[in-house]
């Protein structure tokens, strides 16, 4: 008959408490591979429900993205729409208005490279990637001027890709609108 010490007993103990950590650490491991290859082939599988496109090849050509679309317009249900293009090293139009009070839809493309889209002191923030439209909307409640830089490293003159937004009296707005199809502060 063989009798354990207390010691062996103790030892005997702490070899099954680490194994069951080690099985509950391999566990979650497991379960976390699990779940991100879900997420991987979930999110594969169903691509966002609303990407638009946009050929930047032919974006001067036609469509949407034309010269004589860019800017600001006044749509008939009272909303406003800016399209604007982002390009090595400038936004097209530079200078965008836009009416206090009222939704505003930005609806922005990139005609080369990579751009971020940024309106100092709110929390608009886009990412501008060549053939896709970046949609976002905002309402701005005061008037006064807002600087609009590239804030994804383009190239070699990215420092100089500054816009500006200047956001003005909803009934000036209506009457400039009112004169001309698109509005922008550049002339």
């Amino acid at each position: 008959m063989t009798h354990l010490s207390t010691s062996d007993e103790g030892a005997d103990h702490g070899e099954q408490t680490e194994r069951r950590w080690a099985a509950v650490a391999v566990a979650i491991l497991v379960l976390l591979v699990v779940m991100a290859t879900f997420a991987a082939l979930y999110h594969g599988a169903m691509p966002q429900s609303r990407v638009e496109t946009a050929d930047p090849r032919t974006l001067h050509l036609g469509g949407e993205f034309i010269e004589s679309n860019l800017g600001s317009a006044l749509e008939p249900d009272g909303t406003v729409t800016v399209r604007f293009i982002g390009q090595q090293y400038s936004f097209t139009p530079s200078c965008i208005l836009v009416p206090t009070d009222t939704p505003v839809t930005f609806r922005v493309t990139s005609a080369d490279v990579v751009h971020g889209f940024l309106i100092d002191g709110t929390n608009i923030n886009l990412m501008l990637v060549p053939g896709y439209i970046s949609s976002l909307g905002a309402r701005f409640e005061t008037p006064g001027e807002r600087l609009m830089p590239c804030h994804e490293f383009c190239s070699v003159g990215h420092e100089g890709m500054w816009g500006r937004i200047k956001i003005i009296d909803k009934a000036a707005f209506s009457r400039m609108a009112a004169e001309r199809r698109r509005l922008s502060c550049v002339e």
